[in-house]
C-alpha cells in the first residue's frame, strides 16, 4: 500500500492482526523494506508488523533532494498516524536507527521501546558524506558498490553467492535517492536529544561492521539510561541479513523483556 505525505508516496507493507502489538521496521541506506524478510518468520507473535521503503528507496517516491533527517522522521510519523500506531516497538538499522531516535524524541506516544541496530546518534562527518555524494554523482553508485559491500559485510560473508542479493538491492536504489539520503545523514547529530530519552532500548552491533563500528553503537545506546547492548561478533553492518536467526533471537528476547508481547 501507499501513503501520501505532502505529495510523496511512501510504500508500506503491513502484516499481522490489526489489534496486535505493533513493531515498525526502518531499513538502512541502500536497501529497502525487504532487508527484514528473513527475520520476520522467526519472530514470536502475534504481532502487527509494519515495514516501509524510505523516500528515495524501494517502491517509495524519489523526490528531489537533498533530504533532511526531519523529513525522514516526519515520513515515519505520517505512516504511524495513518495506520493509527501507538506505543510501538521501533526497529531501525543505520539511517533507520537515526529515524527511530528522532521519532522517539518528537513523538513519544508512538514509540514505547526501540532497537537501534548498527546506527549512532551521529554517523561519520559532514565532509565524509559530501565526498561520497560527490563521488556517486561523478562516477555513479556502481563505482562504489564493492567498497560498500566490504563495509557492510563480514569477511566470511563478503564475496559469497548470497551477497549477490544485497548487491542487487543496492544497485536498484535510485542514485538521486541515495545521495539525497546521504545528505540527511550528513546533517544529523542526535547526541543531545537522544541523551534525553528514557525508553527501553536495545543496541545491536556487528563485530565486523565497517560503517558503524561496535564502539560507536555502544556510545549511542549508553546515552539512554538502562539500555542494553548486544554484539554479533561474526556480522557486519547488516546482521539481520547475515544472521537472521541470531538477530531474531535478540529481538524476541527484547520483546519479552519489555513486555511488548505477553508471552
Amino acid at each position: 500500500m501507499m501513503i501520501d505525505r505532502n505529495g510523496v508516496g511512501l510504500h508500506i507493507e503491513v502484516s499481522g492482526p490489526d489489534d496486535a502489538p505493533t513493531i515498525m521496521f526502518a531499513h538502512s541506506l541502500g536497501t529497502n523494506l525487504h532487508l527484514w524478510d528473513a527475520v520476520l518468520p522467526l519472530l514470536q507473535g502475534p504481532l502487527r508488523i509494519i515495514r516501509y521503503d524510505s523516500r528515495g528507496h524501494g517502491q517509495s517516491d524519489v523526490p528531489e533532494g537533498p533530504y533532511t533527517m526531519g523529513q525522514l522522521v516526519s515520513d515515519a510519523e505520517a505512516i504511524c498516524d495513518a495506520l493509527k500506531v501507538k506505543d510501538s516497538l521501533f526497529v531501525g538499522l543505520s539511517v533507520g536507527g537515526m529515524v527511530a531516535q528522532g521519532l522517539a524524541v518528537k513523538r513519544p506516544d508512538l514509540i514505547r521501546a526501540m532497537v537501534l541496530s548498527n546506527t549512532a546518534a551521529k554517523i561519520g562527518t559532514a565532509q565524509m558524506w559530501q565526498e561520497r555524494i560527490a563521488a556517486v554523482k561523478a562516477q555513479g553508485l556502481s563505482s562504489m558498490a564493492d567498497t560498500i559491500m566490504q563495509r557492510w559485510f563480514a569477511r566470511d560473508f563478503y564475496g559469497t553467492p548470497t551477497m549477490a542479493k544485497w548487491l542487487d538491492m543496492l544497485m536498484e536504489v535510485p542514485q538521486k535517492g541515495y545521495v539525497a539520503t546521504c545528505a540527511a545523514i550528513a546533517g544529523t547529530d542526535f547526541y543531545t536529544p537522544t541523551s534525553g530519552l528514557r525508553i527501553p532500548t536495545l543496541g545491536i552491533a556487528g563485530g565486523q561492521d565497517g560503517a558503524t563500528p561496535p564502539d560507536l553503537v555502544r556510545e549511542t545506546v549508553d546515552l539512554i539510561p538502562g539500555s542494553q547492548f548486544s554484539l554479533m561478533w561474526r556480522s557486519g553492518h547488516l546482521p539481520c541479513a547475515e544472521d537472521p536467526a541470531g538477530f531474531a533471537n535478540r529481538l524476541n528476547q527484547f520483546i519479552k523483556d519489555t513486555g511488548h508481547l505477553n508471552i
